[in-house]
């Protein structure tokens, strides 16, 4: 019996967090049930009882502990298999530039860069056009973090100090959504930003995962000619 279920989707950044939380830490006893979201399946009554919004991803242990949203999954994969991408709980400091990065990718990342994912990427898989108002005022709103986040990776490697973590891991799934829908110039433009994004992007568990997943796309697209 695997040592718990993740229920996720392809293509979910969501998903992906977790996913390569997984990957960084070497684990890979557990199962992954995809929903197929066009298909709406996140939404099924079994979904829904999982998680209340009917959303992914979503842990189950097979002691009936369950789990959703990804950065809280993440925190708990972290501490429960002692994966190395938290600071130390006596280093207070550290805990709380940890903290203080969680909240900025959360407060001023997150927000534009979905924004722009959504417009430009998942509602061109629904067949809709973009609103390219949303686009613009979100492309602002990224590029204005990132010339502070420049700033920022001047003084450090990762986002939290000098070590990976799961910080990092936050901000990977959709940066490559940016690079996918035409926009990898806001990273690549800036130095020290892009710099760290190649850090991370090259790290042996990220780079084996997403070439894996590659690998399945290509063979899935190829089968469906």
């Amino acid at each position: 019996m695997p040592a718990f279920v993740l229920y996720g989707a392809r293509g979910s950044t969501n998903t992906d967090r977790v996913r390569l939380t997984l990957a960084e830490g070497g684990f890979t006893d557990y199962e992954l049930v995809l929903a197929d979201l066009q298909r709406g399946e996140q939404k099924s009554d079994e979904n829904m009882k999982r998680h209340p919004w009917g959303k992914v991803p979503v842990l189950t242990f097979p002691d009936g502990f369950t789990l959703h949203e990804s950065r809280a999954i993440c925190k708990h994969l972290a501490r429960k298999y002692s994966f190395s991408l938290l600071p130390s709980s006596s280093d207070v400091n550290a805990m709380a530039l940890f903290d203080q990065a969680e909240s900025v990718e959360i407060s001023y990342f997150l927000e534009p860069a979905g924004k722009i994912a959504f417009e430009k990427f998942v509602k061109k898989r629904m067949g809709l056009s973009a609103d390219e108002k949303i686009v613009s005022d979100a492309l602002r709103s990224v590029e204005m973090y990132l010339e502070i986040a420049e700033r920022s990776l001047l003084q450090k490697k990762f986002v939290a100090g000098d070590e990976f973590t799961l910080v990092d891991i936050y901000y990977i799934p959709l940066i490559r959504r940016l690079f996918a829908c035409g926009y990898g110039d806001l990273i690549l433009r800036h130095g020290a930003v892009n710099a760290w994004w190649n850090r991370c992007i090259d790290r042996p568990a990220i780079k084996k995962l997403f070439t894996a997943d590659e690998e399945a796309m290509a063979v899935t697209s190829a089968a469906t000619r």
